[in-house]
């Protein structure tokens, strides 16, 4: 179904409640780049981490024991369970270690739409690895999005005259790697379990692999406001969003609306980012967030409705 038939379609009462989760899930997404901040001026990205990870285990708890789905975690196979302990490995513990840290470092502002762009990195992963060849016109998206990339890399710190360092950078990248590798790896065994079980899990394994990184490094959680801002980073951003949008997915019978809506996070996030953080949004972000989201969409939407017109 097309963008403008999707548009001018008719929304029945599963369509509205799929769109009013997919604005919560999106929603939750856009302020948590403003969270990450916040916790970070009490936490280090390791501390940060483990008590959003732990949040979030607790969450899929409770959203195992509200769809009494416990024995499908019980009848768990062995090779199911050495899955998830390599799906935990990936998200949460090296992704968010990843991106947090490049959050850290970096303005918000710019770290943001860097990791945005894993889309553009997927296409490429599954060009290497899946031998999924890339259609001519999609290096067209992908151009435009590393363009944008490179325009807020390369010009935001100027002209806000902001400290960027190359390293902050380029763990911003490498979290788009990672989440477009757990994204592959995550997608190629999507019907090993049902999604909840699948949450659950990887937090497990995430929130297991990370209490015993703290027994041996040691972890200072003694303040109130870092445990707050470490807690809404886990229930806003790895735990309630996805639980929301996974609703929607499931209700709507136009995925593409949904996914469409999830293109406002980004831009929403920057409202919050000015009026919560106080950093000055420079015209080059706005830009290069705009240059990302337009080679992303062009991708995913324009190329394949041309295929199949």
């Amino acid at each position: 179904m097309s963008i403008q038939k999707t548009l001018r379609s008719p929304l029945t009462g599963g369509e509205h409640f799929a769109i009013a989760c997919a604005c919560i899930a999106v929603l939750c997404w856009s302020t948590v780049a403003t969270a990450f901040k916040i916790a970070l001026t009490h936490l280090t990205h390791f501390e940060m981490l483990l008590v959003a990870s732990a949040t979030s285990l607790l969450i899929f708890a409770l959203l195992l024991t509200l769809q009494k789905k416990w024995p499908l975690v019980a009848s768990l196979t062995g090779r199911q369970w050495g899955y998830f302990a390599l799906l935990g490995l990936l998200n949460p513990v090296a992704y968010y270690l990843v991106l947090f840290k490049a959050y850290d470092l970096l303005p918000a502002q710019v770290a943001q739409p860097i990791n945005y762009a894993w889309p553009i990195v997927l296409l490429i992963l599954l060009a290497l690895f899946a031998h999924q060849p890339i259609p001519r016109r999609k290096y067209i998206g992908m151009f435009i999005s590393l363009g944008g990339v490179a325009l807020i890399s390369l010009g935001t710190g100027r002209s806000a005259g902001l400290s960027i360092p190359l390293h902050g950078l380029l763990l911003a990248a490498l979290s788009a790697l990672l989440w477009a590798s757990y994204w592959m790896v995550n997608n190629r065994f999507k019907n090993q379990a049902d999604g909840s079980v699948s949450l659950f899990m990887s937090f497990l394994f995430g929130t297991l692999y990370l209490l015993t990184g703290a027994a041996v490094t040691g972890v200072h959680l003694h303040t109130l406001p870092g445990m707050l801002a470490g807690m809404y980073v886990g229930a806003f951003e790895m735990g309630i969003p996805f639980i929301f949008f996974g609703l929607a997915m499931r209700r709507t019978s136009n995925p593409a609306l949904v996914n469409q809506l999830c293109y406002l996070s980004p831009f929403l996030s920057l409202f919050f980012i000015a009026i919560v953080l106080g950093e000055r949004i420079v015209p080059t972000t706005y830009i290069g967030l705009a240059l990302i989201v337009t080679g992303i969409v062009f991708n995913q939407y324009l190329v394949k409705e041309k295929k199949a017109a």
